[in-house]
C-alpha cells in the first residue's frame, strides 16, 4: 500500500499562514473527498484557507503559481485523473506533476501534491479520505504544505 512507511503524525501550528487550496472538479465524489481533508487539515492548524476551483488537473499550475504570488504562504493542488484507453492521462499527468514542481521553484513557496494518478475510480475512493478510505491524500498534501511553509518560514528567520 502506498501510504506504508509515512512519518507519524505530529501537531502543526500554522497560525499566520494562508494556504491557497486549488482543486479540479472532475470525479467529484473523489474531489470532494480530497478537498475536505485538505480543509479539515488546515483548519486544525489554525490556518487560513483560500478555495479555488478549477475545471481539472491541467489547470492546477497556473492557478496555484497566481494564488503564491498574490500572496499566499503555500498551495495545495487537489486532482484526480484516471486512466483511460488514450494517452491523454500521461499528458495531463505530465504536465500536472511537472508544473506545479516548477511552480514551487518559481516561487520559493511549497505546493502540497494532491494529485491522484490512478488506474480506476477505486483507486482514488481508498485514497480520497471517505468514510471507507485507507488512505486520505488531501490531507497528507495539505500537511506536506504547512509544514514546508514552516520550514521555509524558520530558514526565512534565521
Amino acid at each position: 500500500m502506498s501510504g506504508e512507511g509515512r512519518p507519524a503524525a505530529q501537531e502543526i501550528d500554522g497560525s499566520g499562514l494562508t494556504v491557497a487550496v486549488v482543486h479540479g472538479t472532475w470525479h467529484p465524489m473523489i474531489a470532494d473527498g480530497l478537498l475536505a481533508g485538505a480543509r479539515r487539515t488546515i483548519e486544525a492548524a489554525g490556518a487560513t484557507a483560500v478555495e479555488y476551483a478549477v475545471p481539472g488537473s491541467f489547470e492546477l499550475p497556473v492557478v496555484a503559481k497566481a494564488a503564491l504570488l498574490a500572496g499566499a504562504d503555500a498551495a495545495v493542488a487537489l486532482g484526480v485523473i484516471i486512466r483511460g484507453g488514450t494517452p491523454h492521462f500521461e499528458y495531463v499527468s505530465s504536465a500536472a506533476t511537472d508544473g506545479l514542481t516548477r511552480v514551487a521553484l518559481d516561487t520559493g513557496k511549497p505546493v502540497g501534491f494532491g494529485v491522484l494518478t490512478l488506474d480506476d475510480e477505486e483507486q482514488g475512493l481508498d485514497r480520497a479520505g471517505l468514510p471507507h478510505s485507507r488512505e486520505d491524500k488531501g490531507a497528507e498534501a495539505a500537511e506536506a504544505a504547512l509544514r514546508t511553509a514552516l520550514i521555509l518560514r524558520g530558514i526565512r528567520a534565521s
